[in-house]
């Protein structure tokens, strides 16, 4: 987990540990996007395109996938990182996630998750309450 705050321009510099393994990647872009409205993300480019394959084929419910595509391709661009480490949100995607204040950022399934303080403390919260129910589960899924 790796705190962060938008500069004067909507770039967050990425942490150190976070930049050498973006470094590490053979494409250098990625895309930035929101699919809730309340987190933004950045996808990898190759993570970004099965991300949209996977749209492409979901069938289980079109509208679903139809109307959160749409969110994400509205509040999305397509970025580089700097030579500084910082990565550029567009000001819809600043303004719809409220991208103002504090950030929280961390890798997970392939992408970074950036989170608003609000919405850090929420599921701050809810994974404290549901912490030994659902290391139960895991563990008699497997998790070691």
């Amino acid at each position: 987990m790796f705190n962060g705050r938008l500069d004067d321009k909507g770039r967050v510099k990425v942490a150190a540990q976070l930049q050498k393994y973006l470094d590490s990647l053979p494409e250098k872009k990625f895309f930035v996007t929101s699919m809730n409205r309340r987190t933004a993300a950045i996808y990898p480019i190759a993570t970004w395109r099965a991300t949209e394959e996977f749209f492409d084929n979901y069938s289980e419910n079109p509208q679903y996938a139809e109307d959160v595509f749409f969110t994400a391709t509205k509040l999305g661009s397509e970025v580089e990182m700097d030579g500084q480490g910082r990565i550029l949100f567009n000001s819809d995607l600043r303004k719809e996630v409220k991208l103002d204040g504090e950030l929280h950022l961390y890798w997970y399934k392939g992408h970074v998750e950036v989170l608003t303080d609000e919405v850090f403390r929420e599921r701050d919260q809810s994974a404290a309450v549901n912490a030994d129910t659902a290391l139960g589960v895991l563990r008699k899924a497997g998790l070691k």
